[in-house]
């Protein structure tokens, strides 16, 4: 969808903010440009919407040179979305978010309808958010309504420069969850400037790693992380790039192990055997459905007549197959728990196994090994330390 060839971007005074830079997004891809302040990551993005023109080489968009294109018919197909939203004062939201269709001459009835649609679709009702000025509105609200803007014509690429810098870290996050969600709907093609590592591992299909002009890496985020290609991008993702790798791991089926299962209709005597027989101190206890309800001790299944659910204890420590290694462990520490239950979400919480912090840590290990062999994680033997 976006391709660029040996494009180079030189100043009159000498300084070279590109140098020779070619690569390709693929339709449908988000890519992160990250890197610090002056490396070229912006000026990039700015030259596919002609915002800066290349000294030399070529801008494809869609299999089209965009040097033949008038800038301003560029500009109106291709979205666009910066850290200060640049939302205009004097109009609605509504009217903010209509403004590239009636640009492009829709009727105003048809522009409204898209707009309050694209609201709705971020997450702000219009009838509710439409009638309201952009300084009625919370810095999250501003940049929901940017994004619904770049939108609303249906451009088939998005730019988004440092989109989410400007607010804190907690409406941070919840942007770009909802950024994600979205996306994951919309599919367009999006490059996404920003200067934090952890935005760009978070929200990229792939990321380019910017030093000086020059990309020193294009990968996928798990790549970047597990096997940085030269000591500058090692330096850049940093020394806890183990720990950041976390959020693009997901939990698989071969992670997890089989503890003892009970059903809360089960006899504790029946529980108190399995138990012993399994050496156990715990076993998971399900419904007749086979979904999570809880846990039963050793202790609590021998002591006395009964049923399982009379002594079971309620779990709430649970993540569904494909959540983040991150997600995991943060739900390890938020409930103070030694393992958590992983259901399948598809099979109408279907219980799979349980994660524990010796399985999440070998999981961290075999995907780093799997992508250093180009195989996957369960074609991976550890090896392993000897205890002491």
């Amino acid at each position: 969808m976006i391709r660029f060839e040996h494009v180079t971007k030189s100043y009159a005074d000498g300084t070279t903010a590109v140098d020779d830079l070619s690569f390709e997004v693929a339709e449908g891809e988000l890519v992160t440009l990250v890197g610090p302040s002056g490396c070229g990551k912006t000026t990039t993005m700015k030259m596919v919407n002609r915002l800066i023109e290349p000294t030399s080489g070529r801008i494809l968009v869609n299999g089209e040179d965009i040097s033949t294109v008038d800038p301003v018919e560029l500009r109106r197909r291709i979205g666009y979305v910066i850290q200060q939203v640049g939302l205009f004062p004097h109009k609605t939201v509504l009217d903010n978010t209509a403004t590239v269709p009636h640009l492009l001459g829709w009727q105003r009835k048809r522009a409204r309808a898209r707009a309050a649609e694209l609201l709705d679709l971020v997450g702000l009702d219009p009838s509710v958010y439409g009638d309201r000025y952009p300084d009625q509105l919370s810095g999250g609200q501003r940049q929901r309504v940017g994004v619904a803007r770049a939108l609303a014509a249906d451009p088939p690429v998005l730019l988004m420069d440092e989109p989410f810098g400007a607010v804190d870290p907690v409406v941070r996050e919840r942007l770009q969850s909802e950024f994600l969600r979205l996306q994951s709907q919309v599919r367009k093609t999006v490059l996404f400037v920003t200067h934090d590592i952890e935005e760009a591992v978070r929200l990229g299909d792939r990321i380019a790693v910017y030093g000086n002009g020059r990309i020193e890496q294009f990968d996928a985020p798990a790549a970047v992380l597990g096997a940085p290609a030269t000591p500058y991008v090692a330096d850049f993702v940093g020394a806890d790039r183990g720990l950041k790798r976390l959020s693009v791991t997901p939990i698989e089926a071969d992670d997890l192990e089989q503890p003892p299962v009970v059903h809360l209709d089960d006899r504790l005597s029946e529980a108190a055997g399995l138990l012993a027989r399994k050496d156990a101190r715990w076993a998971v206890v399900l419904d007749d459905s086979d979904r999570l309800h809880g846990w039963i001790s050793a202790e609590a299944a021998a002591s006395g007549e009964g049923l399982v659910r009379e002594r079971a204890r309620r779990m709430d420590a649970w993540l569904p197959l494909g959540a983040s290694l991150k997600r995991a462990f943060s739900t390890m520490l938020q409930h103070d728990a030694g393992w958590i239950a992983v259901l399948d979400g598809e099979r109408a919480d279907h219980f799979l196994g349980v994660l524990t912090p010796a399985r999440l840590h070998e999981a961290l290990r075999r995907s780093i090994e799997a992508d250093a062999r180009g195989g996957s994680r369960s074609e991976v033997e550890l090896e392993t330390v000897p205890g002491v």
